[in-house]
């Protein structure tokens, strides 16, 4: 099993590019949704959208390369991660 296949690898980038896709990828979601988040939820949400944009990406048979696929990939994930997740969880109450 080489490195592109592995669980929790990007092909293309290393671990520490891994982690700043996915704080990139999660800021991104969250602007794009109007999400208000941190930086490690930002993380995890970039991370599990890589995990998703990526089986999406492969199962229509998008090739994806490099560091900026990866993040259009990981992007796209995570605004699908957000979406389902506020679609779950319904609108936010009104702060007082």
């Amino acid at each position: 099993m080489n490195e592109a296949q592995t669980l929790l690898s990007m092909p293309g980038v290393g671990f520490f590019g891994m982690l700043v896709i996915g704080i990139i990828a999660g800021y991104i979601a969250e602007k794009v949704t109007a999400s208000d988040h941190g930086l490690l939820t930002n993380l995890l949400v970039g991370i599990a959208g890589s995990f998703v944009g990526g089986t999406l990406a492969n199962l229509m048979n998008v090739a994806f390369y490099g560091w900026l696929g990866n993040l259009i990939v990981a992007s796209v994930g995570a605004i699908l991660v957000l979406w389902i997740w506020k679609s779950i969880r319904g609108p936010a109450a009104p702060a007082s």
